[in-house]
């Protein structure tokens, strides 16, 4: 395979070469301090992912990494056209839209007796299989569902093929290492590959391979197989909400051209310049929002290493731009339909 920079990498060298998004160091200094007290909560925890996430597998067992695997294969592309207008999924009396949505699906399956996280099952699926199961109940269709479609074939396919037609061996065959999980991924799944170029770098961002990484690590909690030392050396996963939150919140800053673009809803394809700025920065910017946390820490007396990184970060990001949404309006965020995020 071609070499690319890791995304830590990526990231520092977009964010030293962006021209439309800035890095306010001022600002991430300030929300490290805003988040100094909630470091300790559940929502900054290993154990949040499943105690305020009802959808996700509650038992750590082989059924629940597989359920990640088919869960982070897809995860892609929810944003909607119109607010008002949103694909739905009813599941147990609730409704669930974005990224929830999907994990409603997957789970109404398995409900429905449809072996849905079964790769032997998927990799043979027809389009109109894949429709049925990820159904919306409102008259607007999830995204990109021949992507989906053609994408868990593809995965499938080579689950089967390669890897006894489960996660788990891929997981075992890191040995407890997030980075070389990492690489399985990326080298063997073609979809997993969030590459672009930029300014003439190869550039990478492994939004979907890495969030794998760390929902595999959440779901075993941390332990056994998923007892990842490296955990550390992921990103954060560079999507759409997070840049968005990190805008809302001072962190990071777009140029007036670039917001007036935002503003118009201008769509972006996936490697244009400002959406790779956008990505790069997000990462670079909450890397500098851990690395300010654990000072912050560090001259109270405590080292909180195996507390703060950036996966816990990102999913209290995450989770902060889901339940702000109507106080973050006026930051709109960068809208692409592409399968990396």
């Amino acid at each position: 395979m071609e070499a690319f920079l890791s995304p830590k990498d990526s990231a520092r060298f977009v964010a030293e070469s962006s021209q439309d998004v800035l890095v306010e160091e001022e600002g991430v200094r300030r929300v490290a301090e805003a988040l100094f007290d909630k470091v300790s909560a559940k929502e900054f925890s290993l154990a949040g992912w499943k105690s305020l996430h009802e959808l996700n597998p509650q038992a750590v067992s082989d059924d629940a990494v597989n359920w990640v695997f088919l869960a982070d294969t897809l995860n892609f592309s929810f944003w909607s056209e119109h607010e008002d207008c949103k694909c739905l999924v009813k599941y147990r009396g609730k409704m669930y839209s974005g990224y929830w949505a999907l994990c409603a699906a997957i789970n109404r399956a398995l409900d429905d007796g449809i072996p849905i996280t079964s790769a032997a099952y998927y990799a043979t699926m027809t389009l109109e299989q894949v429709r049925h199961v990820f159904r919306s109940d409102t008259d607007v269709p999830m995204p990109l569902i021949e992507e989906r479609h053609r994408i868990l074939k593809e995965t499938g396919t080579i689950l089967l093929e390669k890897f006894g037609g489960s996660f788990v061996t891929c997981v075992k065959m890191s040995e407890k290492s997030a980075q070389k999980l990492l690489r399985i991924v990326v080298e063997n799944f073609p979809s997993y590959r969030d590459e672009a170029t930029f300014k003439g770098k190869k550039v990478s961002f492994y939004k979907r391979a890495q969030i794998l990484v760390a929902d595999t690590w959440s779901s075993l909690e941390g332990k056994g197989d998923g007892c990842f030392s490296d955990i550390s050396s992921l990103t954060i996963f560079a999507d759409y909400r997070i840049p968005q939150v990190l805008v809302h919140l001072g962190a990071m800053r777009y140029s007036d051209e670039l917001m007036r673009k935002l503003r118009e809803g201008v769509m972006f394809h996936s490697g244009d310049q400002q959406e790779v700025e956008i990505r790069g920065c997000s990462i670079w910017c909450c890397g500098l929002i851990c690395d300010h946390l654990l000072e912050l820490y560090k001259r109270k007396g405590q080292n909180m290493s195996e507390r703060i990184n950036a996966v816990l970060l990102d999913y209290y990001l995450w989770d902060y731009a889901r339940d702000h949404r109507e106080d973050m309006k006026e930051i709109p965020i960068h809208r692409v339909r592409c399968i990396y995020y």
